[in-house]
């Protein structure tokens, strides 16, 4: 009955830019965060930003400067710019949304390929 629906991936070149897009539907009570994951080869999976009803944010240190999170309260919506994207970056990138009542919901992933 909840579902994040996650579009933007793609396959873009070094210093490219690509914008991620989740929308989140269904009997979520009140959504008190919302933000992106991502899981590379061979590495474990990482925050990569996160923002709050407040629209306070966080960002993991490599995207800091590069990346930048918003959200649509009224429609239940996370987007995340993707600018100077490295090889690096190369993952699948997940939705991630937490409820006042600390339910976490995932989206099934996007591909993010960034090649030299």
């Amino acid at each position: 009955q909840v579902q994040l629906v996650e579009s933007g991936g793609g396959l873009v070149q070094a210093g490219g830019s690509l914008r991620l897009s989740c929308a989140a539907s269904g009997s979520i009570f009140t959504i008190t965060a919302m933000g992106w994951f991502r899981q590379a080869p061979g590495k474990q999976r990482e925050l990569v930003a996160r923002i709050l009803s407040g629209s306070d944010t966080v960002y993991a240190d490599s995207v800091k400067g590069r990346f930048t999170i918003s959200r649509d309260n009224a429609k239940n919506t996370v987007s995340l710019q993707m600018n100077s994207l490295k090889p690096d970056d190369t993952a699948v990138y997940f939705c991630n949304v937490i409820d006042s009542l600390s339910k976490l919901y995932w989206g099934q992933g996007t591909q993010v390929t960034v090649s030299s």
